[in-house]
């Protein structure tokens, strides 16, 4: 089909929830992305943080074919080889947890809130529901993960939200302490480095008073690094540059390297408190998910992308303030390793849209910053080409 018949049946078929724009994307290979007409295209947006190890990746190409031909999927009621490996893995360089798969980072999500909250009100009754989140957080789409979300926009049409949610400033640590009871609070909830809502790392020292209240106040304290997790800002997970363990974590975007998958691991406290029954996913823990993921994990680790990623990663955050020093629209460049907000003082999608037209993916992340979370396999010759399209879009503007 064309492009254009493409497009067409979308038009007729898919419900509208996208906003795409009139590009059709046919295949991928490294860095690059090429479109039914054959185009080329720099992917610096990694299909949102998925595609960590870039297109076209033969280790996950032969897992997944390797896996399909023996199992591709059996009741979660059966053991199978895939997933345990997988959680051993995962436990082995993260902290002592017990881990629960699931599909997506709004299914984890929706997981590691009913986990938290089956924990606080056996400690606590079910006075002790509260979840507490942050500005310009995005926890997903479903219903309780749009409900943690504290941005209004996404409530608009689909309320009531999800009781028991109590939203505060990110940074800010005189508002926890109110906020924050032994009596009421179930969970604190917060990601590392906000992703959708902006690419705004949170400081150490308020993560940190976060873990230290938590503790006083028998809290539980859940890390979302769902799109900042397995190396993307320069350590395997987000949580390891600050001297400090949650007892939840969800991930989700890059584990399996594009295949749909959900994990959210567990402090032996919180896993102790469920039962047979209590959750579940009929798709979760499969095997072909399970499999690559293991297959992608490794190679992370192998090959230290993580360090990899805080390398390149400094020299595109310096490319990127060298275009703000000659570009007044700029207004600042933030984040950590391979996640990256440009920050401008108006609307961007004029940018996004010109860069693409230029052959770079990147992407926004609110209605004023773009957004860059490429590949962490890409090299200086490819930060220097999304530096030459950006700053020639940025002239032109």
């Amino acid at each position: 089909m064309t492009t254009e018949e493409i497009i067409a049946l979308e038009e007729q078929y898919i419900a509208p929830t996208y906003v795409r724009p009139p590009v059709v994307f046919d295949r991928g290979s490294g860095a690059y992305v090429y479109d039914l007409e054959g185009r080329r295209y720099l992917d610096f947006l990694g299909g949102i943080a998925v595609n960590s190890l870039g297109h076209g990746v033969p280790e996950i190409i032969g897992a997944v074919a390797q896996q399909a031909a023996k199992l591709m999927h059996i009741s979660n009621l059966y053991h199978t080889e895939p997933h345990v490996k997988l959680a051993k893995l995962l436990v082995e360089n993260a902290f002592p947890a017990r881990v629960f798969f699931c599909n997506s980072g709004s299914e984890s999500i929706e997981a590691a809130l009913k986990f938290t909250r089956r924990w606080a009100s056996e400690a606590g009754g079910e006075a002790k529901h509260e979840i507490v989140t942050f500005e310009n957080a995005f926890h997903g789409r479903t219903y309780g993960a749009v409900s943690a979300t504290a941005q209004p926009k996404y409530h608009e049409g689909f309320k009531p939200m999800l009781p028991g949610m109590v939203y505060l400033p990110l940074n800010e640590i005189e508002p926890l302490e109110e906020a924050i009871s032994a009596e009421r609070t179930a969970a604190v909830m917060v990601e590392p480095v906000q992703g959708e809502g902006g690419v705004n790392p949170a400081h150490v020292e308020f993560l940190r008073h976060l873990r230290k209240l938590c503790d006083e106040r028998k809290v539980a304290l859940i890390f979302d690094e769902i799109q900042c997790g397995l190396c993307r800002t320069g350590k395997l997970f987000a949580y390891q540059h600050h001297g400090i363990e949650p007892d939840v974590m969800t991930l989700a975007k890059p584990l399996a390297g594009g295949l749909p998958i959900g994990a959210v691991m567990m402090k032996s406290h919180i896993a102790e408190v469920l039962k047979p029954g209590m959750h579940g996913s009929t798709f979760g823990a499969n095997p072909v998910a399970c499999h690559v993921a293991h297959a992608v994990v490794s190679k992370m680790i192998d090959e230290g992308l993580a360090d990899r990623a805080l390398e390149i990663g400094g020299e595109l955050t310096a490319g990127l303030n060298a275009l703000a020093e000659t570009h007044t629209d700029i207004k600042e460049v933030r984040g950590a390793g391979l996640l990256i907000g440009v920050e401008f003082e108006d609307k961007v999608s004029d940018v996004m849209n010109a860069c693409r037209d230029g052959g770079l993916i990147v992407g926004t992340a609110g209605d004023n910053v773009l957004r860059c979370a490429p590949p962490l396999m890409i090299e200086q010759r490819h930060v220097d080409e999304a530096l030459g399209i950006l700053g020639g879009v940025l002239d032109a503007r």
